[in-house]
């Protein structure tokens, strides 16, 4: 096959599975993994489809999410109670995952007097503040974190190697943040992002999704996982009324005065 006709080959496969597999397609058609991938970036740059690891999906057009900095600036006393709320959940021996987040980031503020604790994370931000905890003696334990590239705008790391070392975990708790969540999923922007709070879920015995008022009833581009994954939410308003929470609770953080 010439170019064009693998490219049409990818698209019309796309088409009828809206998923793409560079190994399967490579071994099917018996073209080298490399000339598919470059293929798939061809037809990327062309926005006729999505690249993803190993991968492709259909066309997404890329909302820009607000760089770190400005999200952390946004409703960010209220972030701090819901964080405040989370970190009441973290105990002594604990092996916790934390994600990228402008929420998140503040739960080590508020860690008094636990011992012992490991943090797993990919979020530069947080790696400092859970730091800053065992230099204050908030915290006896140890923070790893996760290896990958550099994402400056977000102050986090991702990628193949951040998914692979996290897989090796198992998790007491995860705190997980999310660009949108509905009364069936959570959300966010960035596929990396999304692939590894997926992942921490997956591996921890309890999930907590940290959110402010102004991602509910909304979603991004990528999905995370269905709301039943979660142990809790932890929000500054009320669980709307037309929300049904199978398996978790919803938590109200209140916001000192």
């Amino acid at each position: 096959m010439n170019k064009n006709e693998r490219h049409q080959l990818l698209l019309d496969k796309l088409a009828l599975y809206g998923k793409i597999n560079v190994a399967q397609i490579a071994k099917e058609h018996q073209v080298t993994p490399e000339t598919i991938r470059r293929d798939l970036d061809e037809l990327e740059k062309n926005e006729q489809l999505t690249r993803i690891h190993g991968g492709a999906i259909p066309f997404i057009r890329r909302q820009k999410e607000m760089a770190y900095e400005k999200k952390l600036a946004l409703y960010y006393e209220e972030k701090r109670s819901i964080a405040a709320e989370a970190a009441k959940y973290i105990q002594d021996d604990d092996t916790i995952a934390v994600d990228v987040g402008t929420t998140t980031v503040h739960i080590a503020d508020f860690l008094e007097n636990v011992h012992n604790l490991t943090v797993v994370t990919n979020s530069l931000s947080a790696v400092h503040r859970f730091n800053l905890a065992i230099e204050e003696k908030r915290m006896t334990g140890q923070v790893i974190m996760l290896p990958g590239i550099t994402n400056p705008e977000q102050a986090s790391v991702s990628g193949t190697y951040t998914i692979e070392l996290l897989k090796k975990f198992n998790f007491n708790r995860a705190f997980i943040s999310c660009g949108g969540v509905t009364n069936e999923a959570i959300y966010d922007f960035d596929i990396d992002e999304s692939l590894i709070s997926e992942v921490m879920i997956q591996h921890s015995k309890e999930a907590y999704l940290l959110t402010d008022h102004s991602k509910l009833g909304k979603t991004s581009f990528f999905h995370i996982c269905p709301l039943l994954l979660l142990t809790t939410i932890i929000c500054n308003q009320e669980q709307p009324r037309d929300w049904h929470l199978l398996n978790g609770e919803w938590v109200i953080a209140k916001q000192e005065a």
